[in-house]
């Protein structure tokens, strides 16, 4: 066998080796395959041949993964994800390609989602794939070509394009408002406030905004900040939330502007793509239809 085709085993011997690492089972890999387990047991066996090493430790109840076979499964599930990736973006669609994107979840829900039948119309050859993503990741091995996030511009080894500053208010439901003595922004503080957990610092960086010392006291905290709205209108208490991502509830009377001046975040939205994608097309025309709708001109911070 020559070094090229014993580096290049058939995909078939791959699925098999990868149903059966990643489920633990020769029997549970058969069945997710439509094979025998003589079958896939051979196409393991081939595999093992083929490298000269043992991938799977194998007992009379058990099947693990050697210490080597640990290290190629991650390899093989990174390839075959990328091959089926492929494979969509080939039928679905031909001429230009696919965009694989991280968004917020209530920015992409709120903001972004009504905006996109536009960007399907301008490009009726990209397909969007759209992800949830909170925080960092690893753009390679989630298989990803950009992200929208919230922070600072210092994602490694990306561009990160500035889309939008956020402005926060403190809110309240008109019920909460009518039974409580809400006058200043110091009253808020004897309130119960929640938190968002991706920003733990922001009620005391409201309340140092309006010449005021923080609260030390525990409150509610919430992972999205779609649940802390509907936790606001609820009238569990008073929420700090952008005004772009309640407008809706401000405009119908949902939510009502609590005593205080809107603070600016310290942080703000952004484009992030990394490096090895930057001549990406289906990046490069998404990027530049989302600043036309912001109406900026593109603010690129390379780290």
């Amino acid at each position: 066998m020559n070094v090229q085709r014993r580096l290049l085993p058939n995909t078939a011997a791959l699925a098999a080796f990868e149903a059966v690492a990643r489920l633990g089972s020769f029997t549970a890999a058969a069945r997710e395959l439509d094979l025998t387990q003589g079958a896939v047991s051979r196409q393991i066996n081939l595999l093992e041949e083929q490298f000269g090493r043992r991938l799977f430790e194998r007992d009379s109840r058990n099947v693990r993964l050697s210490p080597p076979g640990e290290i190629y499964a991650e390899a093989v599930r990174l390839a075959l994800g990328q091959l089926r990736d492929a494979a969509l973006g080939l039928m679905s669609n031909r001429h230009s390609g696919v965009l694989n994107l991280a968004i917020l979840p209530t920015f992409g829900t709120r903001w972004l989602m009504p905006l996109i039948p536009d960007f399907v119309v301008r490009h009726p050859d990209i397909t969007i794939n759209f992800a949830t993503r909170i925080g960092r990741f690893d753009f390679a091995r989630e298989r990803l070509d950009a992200a929208i996030h919230h922070g600072m511009p210092d994602w490694p080894e990306a561009d990160c394009t500035l889309l939008m500053r956020e402005a926060v208010m403190p809110v309240v439901s008109p019920e909460f408002l009518a039974t409580r003595a809400i006058v200043t922004p110091a009253d808020i503080s004897r309130l119960p406030l929640l938190h968002m957990a991706t920003r733990p610092g922001a009620w005391s960086e409201w309340f140092e905004h309006q010449g005021l010392e923080a609260p030390t006291g525990p409150g509610m905290q919430f992972e999205q900040f779609g649940t802390v709205a509907q936790a606001c209108m609820a009238g569990l208490g008073v929420a700090l939330l952008p005004e772009i991502l309640i407008a809706g509830e401000l405009q119908r009377g949902q939510l009502v502007p609590a005593p205080g001046t809107p603070m600016q975040s310290s942080s703000a939205y952004y484009l992030v793509v990394p490096h090895d994608k930057h001549g990406h097309p289906p990046v490069a025309m998404f990027r530049d239809w989302l600043l036309g709708q912001i109406g900026k001109e593109p603010s690129v911070l390379a780290w």
